[in-house]
């Protein structure tokens, strides 16, 4: 009897296996051969809405389609019942980075306090909202923050971030110039680490500044608020 019923449930997994496998085939038939035309897709997955399947193309763009891909729908996707953006949540996830994996040889850092907490953020000298970023970044203490210069507003974010960075001190150079509007003063050297920042930007889709990435490889996009940072910080421990 129990070899029956261990039988049983592995030819139940089996059957649903296969049917999972053919649900996605012809939504990814379906969609390949309807306008719009999507990127390749890259993986379907069930959603918590019942009849409502995940596309997920371009590693972190979503859309959602029914079981037969007869329909696509862009937008978000929020369980109102938890008050909660499922598809800002399943982003967040995709576009995580591990702080392991950042070049930090190609930042320079600036440490408050006793600089236990960390966090890295790309930036580009001409952008408003990091100018202001940083200026509500001064109210927070004990933390260790890696600066990526992140020139991709104009050429003059490009001379602004290579007089930074060929600056005696790196560090004040960019705080004089982000919160004190104190223009860096021309310098030359070498600047690759600048062009390796652009390069690993493109590879993970860094598409704006100011772009945080914390401790425990969350992202964030846009300027934040000091109490924010101080949440994401927390939670990053």
């Amino acid at each position: 009897m129990k070899f029956f019923t261990t039988s049983a449930i592995a030819l139940a997994l089996a059957v649903a296996s296969l049917g999972a496998f053919a649900q996605e085939a012809t939504i990814r038939k379906n969609l390949a051969e309807r306008p719009p035309k999507l990127p390749p897709i890259e993986e379907i997955s069930k959603t918590p809405m019942e009849g409502l399947y995940e596309v997920r193309v371009n590693q972190s763009e979503i859309f959602y389609t029914d079981a037969q891909g007869n329909f696509l729908i862009q937008g978000n996707l929020i369980d109102v019942r938890a008050q909660e953006d499922l598809t800002e949540k399943r982003q967040a996830k995709l576009t995580e980075i591990d702080f392991k994996d950042l070049p930090i040889k190609d930042a320079f850092t600036i440490v408050r306090g006793n600089g236990k907490r960390k966090v890295a953020v790309f930036e580009d000298p001409n952008c408003g909202y990091c100018k202001r970023f940083e200026r509500d970044l001064t109210k927070i203490d004990n933390v260790t923050v890696h600066v990526f210069l992140y020139p991709i507003l104009s050429q003059d974010s490009a001379d602004k971030s290579r007089n930074i960075w060929c600056a005696k001190d790196k560090g004040k150079a960019f705080l004089d110039w982000m919160t004190r509007d104190v223009t860096p003063a021309p310098a030359n050297c070498d600047t690759a680490a600048l062009a390796r920042n652009l390069e690993f930007g493109k590879k993970n889709r860094i598409t704006g500044t100011p772009t945080l990435i914390f401790a425990n490889g969350a992202r964030v996009p846009g300027a934040i608020g000091a109490d924010r940072v101080e949440k994401l910080l927390a939670e990053a421990k």
